[in-house]
């Protein structure tokens, strides 16, 4: 545990003495903080325009449902921003460590692969968790003037937890494919696209295989989450996806090892 801590507070440093984790963190605030307040602004419009139908017609103004409103629609753009900006936070993991050549000396110390692979892959998540907090001040702004349920929103951000956790497994992965950051992160961003549009496909093909691409989809596991169910079969889908994407990585990097010490 003390070697993984050691590559654990390794990169998270590296993160902070760098522009990376600032601009990263950036990026995703203000391109969610202009989705939120767009949605929003819709909301507060369209029971703007219902209450003066309502007083016109001398009628009671039918209550609007916050969460599909605001908060659901709120949580499927940021899993979209997040599909964006995430690869930047993986792109470096290792492939900065093939192109600087320290990956040999990590690989000739005594830590092991899967403790570096898990004390990499801990750095990334804790500054996803960290982007993910900063966003529930938003939500302060729902508490201030509204009555959001508590439960629908904690789903939500559970499910945005292990979607984004996902994308990092998956961009940690690639990033042990090649010592080129940017090669890195435009892979990644394209292997997660195709996870997400393979639940699309399902309506051109026959219901059996429909079904089997609808559950592989990323996105579609993520519905439940946003309307404040949840389900443990996509837990267990994302816990999945987030393992065998990180088995794949320590196959890649012991493959790599055993190649150089030959």
């Amino acid at each position: 545990m003390r070697k993984i801590w050691a590559i654990f507070e390794r990169e998270i440093k590296s993160y902070f003495v760098s522009p990376i984790a600032y601009v990263v963190i950036a990026l995703f605030l203000a391109v969610s903080a202009i989705f939120f307040y767009l949605i929003l602004s819709s909301f507060v419009q369209r029971c703007f325009e219902v209450d003066m139908y309502a007083q016109q017609w001398r009628q009671m103004s039918p209550p609007m449902n916050l969460h599909e409103w605001v908060t659901r629609p709120f949580f499927g753009n940021v899993a979209t921003i997040a599909l964006m900006i995430l690869p930047l936070i993986t792109m470096k993991l290792y492939a900065e460590e093939k192109k600087t050549g320290t990956i040999e000396l990590i690989q000739t110390s005594p830590i092991t692969n899967i403790q570096t692979l898990i004390g990499k892959y801990a750095a990334a998540v804790v500054l996803y968790i960290l982007m993910l907090v900063l966003t529930f001040f938003y939500m302060l702004f729902l508490f201030a003037f509204g009555n959001p349920e508590i439960g629908q929103i904690f789903s939500g951000y559970l499910g945005m937890f292990l979607i984004g956790g996902s994308y990092l497994a998956i961009g940690l992965l690639f990033s042990t494919f090649t010592d080129n950051q940017i090669v890195a992160a435009v892979t990644t961003i394209a292997v997660i696209l195709i996870f997400w549009v393979i639940g699309w496909l399902s309506n051109f093909v026959d219901l059996g295989l429909g079904n089997m691409l609808n559950q592989l989809s990323l996105i579609e596991h993520l519905d439940d989450f946003e309307k404040g169910v949840i389900d443990t079969k996509n837990i267990v889908f994302y816990l999945s996806f987030i393992f065998m994407s990180l088995f794949f990585s320590y196959i890649s990097i012991e493959s790599a090892r055993w190649r150089g010490s030959r």
